[in-house]
């Protein structure tokens, strides 16, 4: 296993003129995760959220040197993001978005999807899952399943595919392990998760304690986003809160996360729960960032994309 590595604070006029800058896209995520009470997912707002999100990745994604190709894989939408220039190698990332499990498309997976293509070399794998609650738990699990298979029938070997995700995606990525692993079939080389949510019980102690510190999620938008997700189902299935799964035989796991975040506690609690099933993990806190800060445009992010890089390297 390896350790708990902080990253520092700078000073405090340099902060200042960075919030400054990043404060219209801020504003732009923050509406993103407005919903308050189950009832506040209207058709209506989830279609806003959409489009929102599609119109940022867009907008937001450094797409310099980078290829992005859509195409179908069945009836879902997916989309290859690669280096323009060739490289040859035969890893790849599967990459599961965030969005509460209630939001996040093609546009919005742009943004993580170019970064780390742009860090690693690797191609990106995106996949566009189906969205609760039209399609509520395991809709979106089932999804992933076959964009995993699709690698496989690619050629790829399972110990050559990085999985990772952010937020939500981090749930899945973690769901899809513990699925592959049940069936008996092989696991991902490593898995890279950004503020991954791991627990629908919501036990941790930043949920309450980090909440007025929080600049993007909220408790009730969880509770909200939840709900539309596992109706009924008892939320301490590790098919839901992966937390609470077996991690035995997991392959080397990097955690990254904000101080600030009320997601704070499901990152900290992973990673201690993979150090006692023996996985090698490594868990990165960044002070004073917020939930998938890697999306912006800032030394942080650049410095958590490199610490990416260096992770798979030495695997």
């Amino acid at each position: 296993m390896e350790g708990l590595f902080k990253s520092g604070k700078g000073g405090a006029a340099r902060q200042e003129a960075e919030q400054k800058r990043l404060a219209p896209m801020m504003r732009a995520l923050k509406a993103l995760h407005s919903a308050s009470t189950p009832e506040a997912l209207t058709p209506e707002e989830l279609e806003r959220q959409r489009r929102n999100q599609e119109i940022l990745g867009r907008l937001t994604a450094p797409m310099s040197g980078m290829a992005w190709e859509e195409f179908r894989l069945g009836d879902m939408a997916a989309a290859w993001m690669r280096l323009k220039t060739p490289h040859g190698n035969r890893h790849v990332v599967l990459y599961c978005h965030g969005g509460g499990y209630t939001s996040g498309n093609l546009g919005y997976s742009r943004v993580l999807a170019s970064k780390l293509a742009n860090a690693t070399g690797y191609d990106v794998l995106s996949f566009e899952y189906r969205l609760a609650p039209e399609h509520p738990y395991p809709a979106a699990v089932q999804d992933a399943v076959q964009a995993w298979d699709y690698l496989m029938l690619l050629g790829y070997g399972a110990e050559n595919v990085v999985l990772a995700g952010d937020s939500a995606g981090g749930n899945l990525a973690l769901v899809l392990c513990h699925r592959l692993r049940s069936a008996a079939r092989r696991l991902p080389g490593a898995l890279v998760l950004m503020s991954p949510w791991t627990d629908m019980t919501m036990s941790g102690a930043s949920y309450a304690e980090r909440a007025t510190l929080d600049p993007m999620l909220t408790p009730e938008y969880i509770e909200a986003v939840r709900c539309a997700y596992a109706g009924a189902a008892d939320l301490h299935l590790p098919s839901l809160s992966p937390l609470f799964g077996d991690f035995a035989g997991f392959p080397p796991v990097l955690i990254q996360v904000g101080d600030h975040e009320i997601l704070y506690s499901d990152a900290e609690a992973l990673y201690e729960k993979l150090c006692r099933a023996g996985v090698s993990a490594r868990l990165e806190v960044s002070e004073d960032m917020w939930h998938v800060f890697q999306m912006f445009p800032t030394k942080k992010a650049a410095a958590a994309m490199e610490s990416v890089t260096r992770f798979l390297l030495a695997q």
